[in-house]
């Protein structure tokens, strides 16, 4: 993938949803719908590639960046 390219939306990949500035993971591709859990633990929700910005995956730099802001902000430090 080039620099210049957007990741797909993938199972294992990390994606931040536009309406809640929340990190996800996507967990599940079922019947056409896209599944993703919030980084911080809870319920598996369906998400569609709209309502997403595609961050890459767990071991992208920017990712890892990404969820240690995203940790700090929402008080799970370590």
């Amino acid at each position: 993938m080039s620099e210049r390219e957007t990741p797909e939306l993938a199972v294992g990949v990390i994606v931040r949803e536009k309406a809640t500035d929340r990190l996800l993971e996507v967990m599940d591709k079922v019947g056409g719908r896209w599944q993703a859990r919030p980084l911080t633990g809870g319920r598996e929700r369906d998400i569609t590639p709209g309502d997403v910005i595609v961050l890459g995956d767990r071991s992208s730099l920017s990712v890892e960046g990404a969820v240690a802001n995203h940790r700090s902000r929402w008080g799970v430090l370590g």
